[in-house]
This record gives C-alpha cells, sequence and structure tokens, in this order.
C-alpha cells in the first residue's frame, strides 16, 4: 500500500490581514479558507501578501513571509539593514518596526504567555506592562543600537562569512552587522575568507579590551593563519570532543558588573548585550534586598555574577551555594568568587546536585535557568525551602510562565516583574520576576 502524497504549499502567496503578534518573532493571521499563518516581516493591523515559507496541505499551520505591504502600519519602517527581509539574514525580527514598537509586541508577548500559562494578568503579577530599553540605546531615528559583544558568523562553501537564513542552513554573506557592538565590527571578520571553516565566532568583551575568536573547523578543515584588524585571543573548537582549545593569547575575557572583574571563558556564559548584566545584577538585587546574614542559593549560576552581588550584600555571616553545570563555567565562578570565603560553588545539574546537598531552608533563591526553564519538579523542591523571596530571571516568557504557575501550585505569587529590551531588532526579551510565599490567613 502506498503512501498519499502530500502537497507542498510552499510558494503559495495568500492576501490576509495581520493579526497579533506572536511569541517567535512573528504575527499571526488567517487566510479565507481559515488556514493559521504564522508570518515574518508583518505587522499588526496590516494587510499584506504573505507567501508560504514552510507547510503542506496537512499542516496545521503554515510558515510564511510577507513580500508585499497593501496598508502598512504606521508602526513600520524601512529596515535599515541591507540584510534584512524575506529570505535574508535570520538574524532579527522587527528590523521593519520602530523601536518602541518593537518593546510594545514585546511587552504583548509576556502579557499573553502570562495569561496563558499562569492565568495572571499584567497587574496581578506587578507589572505595569512596559519592557524597558537598556541604557543607551534611546537612539535618533535611523540609528541601531550596536549592542552584540558577541556574534557567531557562519561560513560558506567559498570562506565568506555571513549569517544564516532563518530556519536554514543556507548562509547570508555579509560585509556588516549593523547591531554587532564595535569592539566585534572593528576586527573585520567579514573582510577575509575563512576557508575550511564551519563558523567564526567574534567575541568583544564590554568591561574590557578583550577580543577573542573562536574558530570552528569543517571536518578535515585546518585551522587559518588569523590575522585581523585588532588584536585578538585565537581558540579551536576540536571536531572529535567538542571542547574549546586556546590556540594563542587568553582563554577568556573579562567582564565588569557591580564594580567587580568577571573572567569568563570559552564555556561560560554572559550577557551579550553591555548593559544587561549590571542591569539585571541591579533588578534581583532591588527585588530581593538581601540582607545582613542570610543565606541564598544561586541557580544555573554561570561564571557568579548574582552569587558574588548576594555574598556582597550579605557579608561574612551570610552564605551563598551555587549550582553550574558547566565545567569551565564553574572555574571561571571559583574564580570569581575568591574573596568571598562563604561563597560556595558546585558543579552539577541543579535537579541532580539540589537535593544531594541536604539544604532544607533558605533565605533568598536566584534563578537564571536556559531557555526551557527550571520544570516542575526543581521549581516545586525550590519552594519547599521556604525562602522569603525568589528572583527568576528569564530569556524566554513562556518558560517564565510555565514556571510561575509551577511556583503558584506551592504557596509562590509573583510579588513584581519587570521586562528588559536586552536584545534589540529581535523578538527576544528578558524578564526579571520577584516571587515571595502567599500570606496565609490568620
Amino acid at each position: 500500500m502506498q503512501n498519499t502524497p502530500v502537497s507542498s504549499l510552499v510558494g503559495e502567496e495568500y492576501e490576509v490581514e495581520v493579526g497579533p503578534v506572536a511569541h517567535g518573532g512573528h504575527c499571526i493571521a488567517r487566510t479565507e479558507e481559515g488556514r493559521v499563518l504564522f508570518v515574518r516581516h508583518a505587522l499588526p493591523g496590516e494587510k499584506i501578501v504573505a507567501r508560504v515559507t514552510e507547510g503542506e496541505e496537512t499542516s496545521r499551520f503554515l510558515r510564511a513571509d510577507a513580500i508585499t505591504i497593501l496598508e502598512p502600519s504606521k508602526d513600520r519602517v524601512e529596515a535599515p539593514c541591507p540584510f534584512a527581509g524575506p529570505g535574508k539574514c535570520g538574524g532579527c525580527d522587527w528590523q521593519h518596526a520602530k523601536p518602541g514598537a518593537q518593546r510594545r509586541l514585546k511587552g504583548e508577548v509576556i502579557a499573553e504567555q502570562l495569561l496563558r500559562l499562569a492565568g495572571l494578568t499584567p497587574e496581578e503579577a506587578g507589572w505595569d506592562g512596559t519592557v524597558m530599553p537598556a541604557e543607551g540605546d534611546k537612539l535618533p531615528q535611523g540609528e541601531v543600537p550596536q549592542w552584540r559583544t558577541r556574534v557567531q558568523y557562519a561560513i560558506d562553501e567559498e570562506g565568506h562569512a555571513g549569517l544564516r537564513k532563518h530556519r536554514s542552513h543556507e548562509v547570508e554573506v555579509i560585509d556588516h552587522c549593523m547591531i554587532a557592538a564595535q569592539g566585534v565590527s572593528e576586527l573585520g571578520i567579514e573582510k577575509r575568507t575563512w576557508e575550511g571553516m564551519a563558523t567564526v565566532e567574534a567575541i568583544a568583551a564590554s568591561g574590557s579590551n578583550d577580543r577573542q575568536v573562536i574558530l570552528t573547523p569543517r571536518p578535515g578543515g585546518r585551522l587559518p593563519l588569523v590575522e585581523l584588524d585588532k588584536p585578538v585571543s585565537v581558540l579551536r573548537v576540536d571536531e572529535k570532543d567538542g571542547g574549546v582549545h586556546r590556540v594563542h593569547g587568553r582563554a577568556f575575557v573579562r567582564e565588569r558588573a557591580d564594580e567587580r572583574t568577571h573572567r569568563v571563558g570559552s564555556g561560560g556564559f554572559w550577557q551579550v548585550h553591555p548593559k544587561a548584566a549590571q542591569t539585571l545584577m541591579l533588578a534581583v538585587m532591588q527585588g530581593l534586598t538581601p540582607r545582613k546574614g542570610e543565606t541564598a542559593l544561586d541557580l544555573y549560576c554561570g561564571v557568579g555574577l548574582f552569587a558574588g552581588a548576594i555574598a556582597d550584600r550579605v557579608g561574612d555571616q551570610g552564605a551563598v551555594l551555587g549550582i553550574e553545570s558547566g565545567k569551565r563555567a564553574v572555574e571561571d565562578a571559583r574564580h570569581n568568587l575568591e574573596g568571598f570565603p562563604r561563597v560556595r560553588i558546585e558543579q552539577g545539574k541543579v535537579e541532580s546536585v539540589l537535593p544531594r546537598t541536604g539544604i532544607t531552608d533558605v533565605d533568598l533563591i536566584v534563578l537564571d535557568p536556559p531557555r526551557a526553564g527550571a520544570g516542575k519538579q526543581t521549581v516545586h523542591h525550590l519552594a519547599g525551602l521556604g525562602a522569603r523571596r525568589i528572583a527568576y530571571v528569564a530569556c524566554d516568557p513562556a518558560a517564565l510562565a510555565r514556571d510561575i504557575s509551577y511556583f503558584a501550585e506551592r504557596g509562590y505569587k509573583v510579588r513584581t516583574l519587570r521586562a528588559f529590551d536586552l536584545f534589540p531588532m529581535t523578538h527576544h526579551v528578558e524578564c526579571v520576576a520577584i516571587l515571595e510565599p502567599v500570606k496565609k490567613d490568620a
């Protein structure tokens, strides 16, 4: 018995009115036949022609690009980047929207996820509904924040540097990236060819003049002689074990936040926006209000940004335990926190290490989980520790909302929520939620 062939709808065009923004950098529209389209390069309220980029007759929904704008939104602008648009670079989602409109769209996504997954209105979450730009990101019309201190360039078969197209392995060759930090642009990655390389990652620390290039060779590819426009440390990714190894220069960069220098190795995490670490650290400290002598957990602690900030505020009578899965990040965290004898960093997955610690109560918790969130098991464990306040730092509003609902199941409510636009031109947004136990009636 032969399978019935499925008819692809790629390339089909529909004239539609664009509905609300959806999580992921696109808007929702429906065809006259009722098909759901997730459309990029559109804005709510517009009338457009959408061309299908993914989907078949049997698909629950179709992906599409807005290729013709019949009735534009008042929030639409000409994309400042020549590599943005349908079929081009997939890095930016909202180049065609005014900066204020981008933040409103992100706020609408957060509100929708909170209501759908946590059953909370903005007011119930202690949020005023605004998404705040980072310091220095409010620029005159037409100017673009140069905020990406870390850019991973994809290399095509001819060795040219570019960025991948949306949901594709195809490379859009570029001669510059408008949102790259000045320190990245000054390296001149796009000016030369990179034969034998799969990717070239450029890092320009915002807290120092440290610059780093991480090379990932294609199978059998030989490392090139790296000659760039600025001094740079070079590392390579081993094709056998996936480890990152130093070729020459430093194996780390130095970043600044909370008036301290942090060593960040190739395996460590640091926020990409130059103002992000300080912005999030202040939001967490303002929400937790650490007191002298308190105990705290810093989960998914990276190189120790929050652990150090809390330790500084709880003093020698307090104590902080950080948990991080990355081996090199743990090494960096221990190095960065050498001056705090009451801080301990444990390596391993939070869900595995936390139960083994034997901790039964704690005053404060901060968690900054990966995009998927912490999950029900970990959240329920944390809620059982009796913390007076919990700071949840989230890069994905859907995961945040889900985990907030799990905290609610164990008696915690959101006290305040703040949202920050630390990824201009993209759909990504960062949130800091402060939770506290629900007061029981006497």
